[in-house]
């Protein structure tokens, strides 16, 4: 007999999962912790970097509308010389490449065509239509006259007004009187009044074979408008604003006859301590005239308007 032998399968050991025992549970995870160091941190940047952008921005708009502080502009031409029955040519100069004029004007001829002939330089407010008494005491003098708007004023080209846009505007205004009407720089006088007296100085400066300037009021220092702004003092306003006009330096470099025009409140006599800074800077033949703001106001501008013509020489054609 044959012995039966017995195949014995073996098994592999139960796995854990299969072994009976008691249910097991996951373990709970303690949620995790933020430093209240890391939050403030965190705050600190967050209100530093709104900080930041509303500064920026302030800046930014200060840096674009800071002009409006110092210049005045209005478009409406709303009075010209023949509301006093004074002639004049209406003229559009400095010319863009497609014919299209920048700059608008008004040409005055003399009454007897005199050899000279008056550049008139506004102030920083208004326009044209504000200058018609002085343009008009101008021509009575003997004077052609010439008077333009900035760009940004009156019917001119718009253009935000700057110091440099100004100066760009005068030399524009002198190529035309030179080029256009073939009138030499030792016929014409620069006169301005403000800001635009500075502006005469400034051009003046740069122009020595100018016949003479005349300035009423120039402004003592016309950046103040802009720095002593309260706005200014919560931004970089130094940084920001380019236009400085500084006079004084222009003022010594003037070598031509210059005639200065100052009012003084009524009854109130002008003191040496008075004069202008930018006056005493001008190493040329120059005369001051103060005007008390009196009846006999217009007699004393027109008797020392002609007097200081008188003395300038008598132009070569």
């Amino acid at each position: 007999m044959s012995k039966s032998k017995t195949r014995q399968t073996s098994r592999p050991p139960a796995s854990p999962q299969s072994r009976p025992g008691p249910t097991s549970h996951p373990e709970k995870s303690t949620p995790p912790t933020v430093s209240g160091k890391w939050l403030l941190s965190g705050l600190t940047l967050t209100l530093f970097a709104a900080f930041l952008c509303a500064w920026g921005t302030l800046c930014f708009l200060f840096w674009q509308g800071s002009w409006q502080l110092l210049y005045h502009p209005t478009s409406a031409v709303t009075r010209t010389p023949a509301e006093i029955n004074l002639p004049f040519d209406s003229v559009g100069f400095a010319t863009t490449t497609s014919g299209e004029p920048q700059l608008r004007g008004w040409w005055i001829s003399g009454p007897s065509q005199s050899g000279l002939t008056a550049l008139y330089l506004h102030g920083q407010a208004g326009n044209l239509s504000e200058t018609v008494p002085a343009l008009a005491s101008l021509h009575h003098a003997g004077l052609n006259v010439f008077a333009f708007d900035y760009r940004g004023y009156g019917q001119s080209h718009f253009e935000h007004p700057s110091e440099r846009r100004w100066r760009e505007d005068a030399e524009s205004a002198l190529q035309y009187l030179t080029g256009t009407r073939h009138i030499p720089l030792a016929s014409i006088i620069l006169t301005g009044r403000d800001l635009g007296a500075n502006l005469a100085i400034e051009t003046a400066a740069a122009h020595p074979d100018l016949a003479g300037i005349i300035l009423e009021a120039p402004l003592e220092s016309p950046a103040t408008a802009v720095f002593n702004d309260p706005r200014s003092h919560l931004v970089p306003a130094h940084l920001l604003v380019s236009d400085r006009w500084n006079t004084n330096a222009a003022a010594s470099n003037l070598l031509i006859p210059s005639l200065w025009f100052y009012w003084t409140p009524a009854r109130t006599p002008a003191q040496p301590s008075d004069t202008p800074q930018a006056y005493q800077a001008v190493s040329a033949r120059k005369t001051i005239v103060w005007l008390g703001n009196s009846p006999d106001e217009s007699h004393q501008f027109s008797s020392a308007l002609s007097a200081f013509l008188d003395q300038l020489p008598k132009p070569v054609h």
